[in-house]
């Protein structure tokens, strides 16, 4: 009887402490939190980036404030993420832009696969590629022709030297035995602004960016990246249907500076996961053109992995080099 009563004064104590230590740990998120795209606003990334802000405010009641930097590829971005505290209130949006950009540029400040611990992988996109209407061509196989009927006169656009959409083009000359000269911009709304303007004959974009001007008719889709059509765009042949062994494309994940607490990991990932799943979220979605995986921490981790072999073998087969 005394042991039991010993045993129970000792018990009271002690879970009122643990009680006391959950209650002094703050809810997350109790603040707003910053994620961090390396893309221009009205990019690929900044959409999806907000379609999850969106969505997140409406669970947790705090803003996810969407910063846009661009530049170099994306690797800016990541450069400013890392200068943060690893406190959970700073998230990246790493894409497959980065990904390309860190097999490319030499002396990179970062370990990108050791730096960034996944979060969630949301869905893949095609990248489009799509011509100023005054180009004479209708089509894939005249795009060629005329190319190849004037050596270096036409132009296209990327997000930057290294980014995707440069790799993208560099593919589709090789490839073809073309000479297209590739100009470089900021972000990949300038370089479709140019695009409507004429000043470059044509450019790749992920569909979420690409859809409104394809949609209204101020650009010309000819191709999608991927493998096979893209179910937003099933008139619009795969460039590996013309182009055998052509293929390239976008994907949209979220990660954080290695050093964030696993509760917060865990919590943000299993909440993304759940959003994308959901009929109406995942609706949002693929309207603009993605197609969900909806893939936790370990899916992420995986599939970077995986990304990383195939990245670094479509540089190194493609020539891209800015050693």
């Amino acid at each position: 009887m005394r042991t039991e009563k010993l045993l129970a004064a000792i018990a009271v104590p002690v879970v009122l402490a643990v009680s006391a230590a959950h209650a002094a740990q703050p809810a997350y998120p109790e603040k707003p939190i910053r994620l961090i795209i390396g893309s221009a606003p009205g990019s690929g990334p900044d959409i999806i980036a907000r379609l999850v802000a969106d969505r997140l405010y409406g669970t947790w009641g705090q803003r996810i404030v969407v910063d846009s930097r661009p530049g170099v590829a994306g690797i800016i971005s990541a450069e400013l993420a890392l200068r943060a505290n690893p406190d959970g209130y700073t998230w990246m949006m790493l894409t497959s832009q980065l990904f390309v950009a860190t097999s490319v540029y030499p002396d990179l400040k970062f370990n990108l696969d050791k730096e960034f611990a996944s979060i969630s992988l949301i869905g893949t996109v095609p990248f489009v590629q799509m011509v100023n209407p005054q180009v004479p061509a209708k089509s894939i196989p005249e795009l060629i022709a005329l190319a190849k009927k004037s050596p270096g006169k036409l132009r296209y656009g990327s997000a930057g030297a290294g980014a995707s959409e440069h790799l993208s083009g560099v593919m589709f000359t090789r490839l073809t035995g073309t000479d297209m000269l590739h100009v470089p911009y900021k972000g990949i709304p300038q370089a479709i602004v140019d695009t409507l303007a004429n000043e470059v004959q044509l450019t790749y974009a992920v569909y979420p960016a690409a859809r409104p001007h394809v949609e209204s008719g101020r650009l010309r889709a000819l191709g999608v990246t991927t493998p096979k059509r893209s179910s937003a765009l099933p008139n619009v042949p795969a460039i590996s249907e013309v182009v055998p062994g052509y293929a390239m494309f976008g994907w949209y994940s979220l990660v954080a500076p290695v050093g964030t607490p696993n509760a917060v990991l865990a919590k943000v990932s299993a909440e993304v996961v759940k959003a994308s799943r959901e009929p109406a979220f995942g609706e949002k979605l693929k309207v603009v053109g993605i197609d969900i995986v909806a893939g936790g921490r370990e899916e992420l981790d995986a599939f970077r992995r995986g990304e990383r072999k195939r990245i670094t073998e479509l540089v190194k087969a493609s020539g891209v080099d800015l050693k």
